[in-house]
């Protein structure tokens, strides 16, 4: 098929700044766009061929959307599930797939499948609710402390709580939920997996995120993580058979913590472009925004070797500001070397909402580890 310069259509579900970022390389190669998302002022609006505003949890929104393109892929992962069931049925080609995104979708199944395929993970258990889970500590058949996580539509840290106690239990969402054990580990880290439908597949480098305390966002993403070989090597062999066991097309972001004793548990996946490669639009040779588009559109991947070390640090909405997004001191930081900006198009800022972020390139790791955090305590973002 040609996709290039032609009538061919590419349709991505979710308007926001990862749609943004895909639609810079669909420009690139001049490939057809559509972009289905709730809001008027989605970030992909300024990019794409054609906006449609719309739910996309609505079954008939996301199908008749979808009848207008020839490949569909998604940006979020918290979709009409039926409706793309019903257009693959009728021959609409969507990657990821309905039946992988039916495994990623529910964070309670998605545990489950992790154990019913053997792959390492924390322990965990299932409630329908808050009431469900309070039985269980009555029980004690679930102890303090533990993670606990809303199974759908958490995001940037929303949905996640360490529960010490029954006081943490006071606001929490009275919804469906997963209680998992807490792990010792010494670092959090993620491998993206590229995958075509012809199985051609590659991973990136592991990398190494750092949250902060507070929000329970990543504050920075380090490549390559600092982390000795064998660690990386065992890292990046999980995440493959992670892609395998959901036979996934385009990107899988696999995050996972590295316990004191150097085991590899997996935390969770997203079937998407990730926060976690943002760093690769400039240390990669081939940026995952890139990637995806070549995998769902079954063309050669390219190249996932980084070019230099690359740092990404988060550019989050500040504490205590709400309102017309003001991004201070930003001048001083575009007159540093290796350091490039990328704001999100997101008009109205409020504590901790994702902004944009800032790559930092240099050849020497912990030269541009120290430039980030240069970055981290100049540029603010206030109203």
């Amino acid at each position: 098929m040609n996709y290039f310069s032609s009538d061919f259509k590419l349709g991505i579900l979710g308007g926001g700044q990862l749609g943004k970022m895909l639609l810079f390389d669909t420009r690139k190669f001049d490939i057809q766009t559509y972009v289905l998302d709730p809001s008027d002022e989605a970030p992909s609006r300024m990019a794409c061929n054609k906006f449609f505003k719309g739910d996309l949890m609505n079954f008939e929104t996301v199908y008749q959307f979808g009848k207008m393109v020839d490949v569909l892929t998604i940006e979020i992962e918290l979709v009409n599930l039926d409706a793309l069931e019903k257009l693959e049925s009728e021959g609409v080609k969507i990657y990821p797939s309905p039946s992988t995104l039916k495994a990623i979708q529910n964070k309670g199944k998605q545990k489950d499948f992790y154990v019913e395929n053997n792959i390492p993970t924390s322990k965990h258990l299932r409630f329908v609710d808050i009431a469900d889970l309070k039985k269980s500590l009555e029980k004690d058949e679930l102890e303090f402390p533990f993670v606990w996580k809303c199974a759908e539509f958490g995001y940037d840290g929303n949905g996640v709580k360490i529960v010490r106690s029954t006081f943490d239990l006071i606001d929490l969402p009275d919804v469906e939920c997963i209680a998992e054990d807490m792990v010792p580990f010494k670092n959090e880290l993620a491998v993206i997996v590229c995958r075509n439908p012809s199985g051609e597949i590659k991973t990136y480098p592991v990398v190494e995120m750092e949250f902060h305390p507070e929000a329970n966002q990543v504050e920075y993403v380090i490549c390559p993580a600092r982390i000795n070989d064998k660690v990386a090597e065992k890292a990046r062999a999980i995440a493959l058979n992670v892609s395998e066991k959901f036979n996934h097309v385009g990107l899988l972001a696999v995050e996972m913590f590295q316990t004191e004793d150097d085991e590899i548990l997996v935390n969770e996946v997203a079937p998407r472009p990730h926060n976690s490669g943002h760093y690769s639009i400039e240390a990669s040779y081939t940026s995952q925004f890139e990637n995806h588009i070549r995998a769902v559109l079954n063309l050669p991947l390219g190249n996932t070797d980084s070019k230099v070390a690359g740092i990404m640090v988060n550019l989050v909405g500040e504490d205590g500001f709400s309102g017309n997004v003001v991004y201070k001191n930003i001048e001083t930081i575009l007159g540093w070397n290796g350091v490039t900006p990328h704001i999100y198009g997101k008009k109205q800022t409020r504590p901790f909402r994702k902004m944009g972020h800032v790559t930092i390139v240099n050849q020497d790791i912990k030269e541009a580890r120290r430039i980030a955090e240069d970055v981290k305590n100049t540029i603010r973002v206030i109203a």
